[in-house]
Order: C-alpha cells, then sequence, then structure tokens
C-alpha cells in the first residue's frame, strides 16, 4: 500500500515518512496531482505559519489536489499544521483561508498563566472511542508543539482532547478525514499506534514495527 505524503514546501517529511515505512507502507514523498490521488492514503504534513503553507499550496496546486482527495473515500490525515489547515480560517497573523475541509477556526492561545507555545507531552483524551483510529487503545500521553489550535463547529468532528488550561482539539475526523493537532510520529507508542490505525483505514493492516 502506497501512502502520498504532501510535500508542498513546509513539512516534516522525513520523519513523517520514515514513520510510515516502520508501520509495513510505501512513503511516496510527493507533490504530484496523480500520485497523490492515486495512492492508498494521503497525509498532509506541516510546519510553520498557516498563511504562509496556504500560499504554498495555492502557488503550487496541490490545494485543490487535497481537496479533491478529501472528496474521496481515501484515508486522509493533516498532522500538526497540516491538521489546521483542514479548517475553514485561522487568525495566525491575520486572516487565512484554509482548506474548508472541515468547518472551524484556529484560534491563539488566549494570553495568560500557561507558556505559549503548547509544548510537551500531555495527556489525550478520546471522545469517541468507537471509531476505528482508537481501536485496541488506551488513552495515554503523545508530544504537541503548538501557538494555536482549532475550534470546531460541527461537535462530531471533535474526536480528542487534550487538557491545557481548557480543553484543547487534539483529533478531529469525519468520514475517511482526520487531522492530529500533535505529532504522531514522535509521541511514542500511543503516537504510531494511532498512525498504524490511520494507515490500517487503507484495508491493509500495518505489517511493521510499534
Amino acid at each position: 500500500m502506497a501512502i502520498a505524503i504532501v510535500d508542498y514546501g513546509m513539512g516534516n517529511l522525513h520523519s513523517v515518512g520514515k514513520a510510515v515505512e516502520r508501520l509495513g507502507y510505501e512513503a511516496l514523498v510527493t507533490g504530484d496531482r496523480e500520485t497523490i490521488l492515486q495512492a492508498d492514503g494521503v497525509i498532509l504534513p506541516g510546519v510553520g505559519a498557516f498563511g504562509d503553507a496556504m500560499e504554498h499550496l495555492r502557488e503550487s496546486g496541490l490545494d485543490t489536489v487535497v481537496k479533491e482527495a478529501a472528496a474521496g473515500t481515501k484515508p486522509l490525515l493533516g498532522i500538526c499544521l497540516g491538521m489546521q489547515l483542514l479548517f475553514s480560517s485561522s487568525e495566525e497573523h491575520g486572516e487565512h483561508t484554509g482548506l474548508d475541509i472541515l468547518p472551524g477556526k484556529v484560534v491563539r492561545f488566549a494570553a495568560g498563566e500557561l507558556k505559549v507555545p503548547h509544548m510537551g507531552w500531555n495527556r489525550l483524551e478520546f471522545l469517541h472511542k468507537e471509531n476505528p483510529l482508537f481501536e485496541g487503545l488506551e488513552a495515554g500521553h503523545v508530544y504537541f508543539v503548538h501557538s494555536y489550535h482549532a475550534r470546531t463547529e460541527v461537535e462530531s468532528d471533535l474526536l480528542a482532547v487534550t487538557d491545557y488550561g481548557h480543553p484543547v482539539t487534539a483529533i478531529v475526523g469525519r468520514g475517511s478525514n482526520f487531522g492530529m493537532q500533535f505529532h504522531p510520529e514522535k509521541s511514542g507508542e500511543l503516537g504510531m499506534k494511532l498512525l498504524g490505525n490511520f494507515l490500517a483505514l487503507t484495508g491493509k493492516p500495518n505489517q511493521g514495527e510499534i
């Protein structure tokens, strides 16, 4: 099974690709439309600023490719900034339009006693244990690095939260489209199991190491 990792110039491509390969899948780091649309699954990674990322996606034409992939049945996963890009808009350094795959807005953590960026290991709380993404898993800690967080408009899109002064969106999903605010590839056994469960939605259980 081939997994397309979307290369638009802003993403932790190497570590995500290695994690996919460890789980027994072929990782295709690519910006080619046909390769992405013909892959068995798609991962949209991301590091950096929302507005810059959307500009890169639009200039390369990959914004429409990702939206086309999301409209189909193959599993799609946004990681960190890649998750935020799935939403309608962001207020990071001004107002920016996102991919609008999931309705909602990305906002900055409020100023206060908590440090921004939110960085470190935080515990996940699964809100919809019946989701196949959580099959066989127990709640645990994963690794976050972010200054902005997503607010979902549709309650059922919110699959897991973490606590950082208030409940913070950690995992979202609708149909075959998912997003993780944390880095599963850097989150130890639980992160790799979550990534493995996502990849298994392609129809092939993972055969690699966790």
